[in-house]
């Protein structure tokens, strides 16, 4: 009699790459880190002088709202629009 081999049924799980990795290039960084310079700068004039002062009332808001409100979200949602196959092979 002929012995029936056993398959080993082994689920090998994928490893999905991350996202960060597929969407963010090095342009997404850079206005991130550019925000972050932003945030910091805008924090230390609200800091520097008296409370009444104009750094502390006037610039420092400013920055701050530019950093939060157009900086991230851009840094965020910002991609680079990548050529179809029509525009590649038409190039060439």
């Amino acid at each position: 009699m002929a012995k029936a081999v056993k398959k080993s049924s082994v689920k090998v799980a994928k490893k999905l790459p991350s996202p960060f990795l597929i969407y963010w290039d090095k342009s997404n960084y850079y206005l991130l880190i550019f925000g972050i310079v932003l945030l910091i700068l805008g924090f230390y004039a609200m800091s520097i002088g008296p409370w009444d002062s104009t750094s502390s009332l006037v610039v420092s808001p400013i920055i701050l709202f530019i950093a939060y409100v157009f900086i991230f979200p851009l840094a965020i949602l910002f991609r680079k629009k990548s050529k179809s196959k029509d525009e590649i092979n038409n190039s060439q």
